[in-house]
């Protein structure tokens, strides 16, 4: 295992709306990388502070490899360098992971979302879990987040493992898609003794490598290379300059540290205000990729202090929510998103079409909730 100090240059803050993106689909059932691209420009000016590829929402389970290879280099080429950038690379091996985010890494992505290896449920002890989350920490070119969605995957990690997990120097944060915000809670409160600090900006925002790159008059900027990820720590980049004790100047871009610690997200937006309020950073919500601004609207409230406001937005989408997400899946998402003017299409097999009552269903739902 490498060093504490190797990690510490690869810590990003994971605070905010992240939509998981859903992968566009012909007609004849082929990836529309076109729509894709769309849909991420449109997001990127979006209130989103960054981007998932490949979730469960982007249907990364039924695709092939080079089509998960294909959609995260269109993802990463339409994407504003200023928003995160995060890679869904778990498969059900370790080695098959790995290999997939190192691909990630290669493109420019800032974090790896590895969810919880599951098919051989029985085998899934306790040893399995840490064993596998700790080799592919070890490992990973990128900082790793847990992904734990036991509806899907009918394994549900326990606490006491992600207690032990983040206490792993590259592992900074889970996607907990539970729903069970008491489960946050004390994952939460389990964690708060771990101490980690993000390069952000001066407003605190997250900076990516991506920005460094695309900044005025930093090095490689113009010619489009990527900067590396030892640029983002002030102590080991030969082109970061301290300012103060409290800025630091990296190319041209001022940068402070905000601290972090071990950051727990959450995927269910019906839930979304009381898991903030029980110590979650942001979300990764499927019901980001129909209406990201109604989902940033309560995260926004609620870091301003506004319960009352907050509250009110919570309770605007929480039927649309579970019933869109929670019911009728990828394609009541999908629709959504048509429905909203971004590009939903198609879901593959076994996924099935709305009828024609579900789909004026969400429409009726999504009425007064646009994107």
């Amino acid at each position: 295992m490498q060093s504490d100090a190797f990690w510490v240059e690869l810590r990003m803050l994971l605070h905010g709306i992240f939509p998981p993106i859903t992968t566009p689909f012909y007609p004849d059932g082929n990836v529309y990388f076109k729509k894709l691209e769309s849909n991420v420009e449109r997001y990127s000016r979006a209130p989103c502070a960054g981007i998932v590829v490949l979730g469960s929402t982007g249907e990364a389970i039924l695709l092939s490899d080079q089509e998960r290879r294909d959609a995260l280099k269109s993802a990463r080429e339409a994407t504003a360098p200023n928003k995160v950038l995060i890679a869904g690379t778990g498969i059900e091996s370790a080695a098959e992971t790995l290999r997939l985010t190192d691909y990630a890494a290669e493109l420019g992505y800032d974090a790896a979302m590895v969810r919880t290896p599951h098919y051989y449920k029985k085998q899934m002890q306790p040893a399995n879990i840490l064993a596998f989350f700790r080799i592919v920490a070890d490992r990973s070119p990128l900082p790793v987040i847990i992904y734990n969605f036991p509806q899907a995957t009918g394994y549900d990690i326990p606490v006491e493992l992600v207690v032990k997990l983040a206490e792993h120097p590259n592992v900074i944060g889970i996607k907990e898609s539970s729903g069970d915000v008491e489960k946050v809670c004390r994952m939460v409160e389990g964690t708060r003794h771990i101490k980690r600090s993000a390069t952000v900006t001066e407003t605190f925002d997250a900076v990516t490598p991506r920005m460094l790159a695309s900044a005025p008059g930093s090095a490689g900027a113009e010619a489009g290379e990527l900067v590396p990820v030892a640029a983002l720590s002030s102590v080991s980049s030969p082109a970061a300059k301290a300012s103060s004790s409290a800025v630091t100047v990296i190319g041209k871009m001022k940068t402070r540290q905000k601290e972090t610690g071990f950051q727990v997200l959450v995927g269910a937006a019906d839930k979304l205000l009381p898991s903030l309020e029980g110590g979650a950073v942001g979300a990764i919500l499927a019901f980001a990729c129909m209406s990201p601004t109604s989902c940033y609207e309560i995260y926004a409230a609620w870091r301003e202090g506004d319960a009352e406001l907050s509250q009110l937005k919570q309770e605007r989408i929480a039927l649309a929510s579970r019933r869109v997400v929670g019911e009728l899946g990828i394609p009541g998402v999908k629709y959504g998103m048509d429905f909203n003017g971004y590009f939903g299409g198609p879901a593959r097999l076994p996924f099935l079409p709305l009828t024609g009552d579900r789909k004026s269903e969400v429409e009726r739902l999504l009425a007064d909730i646009r994107s």
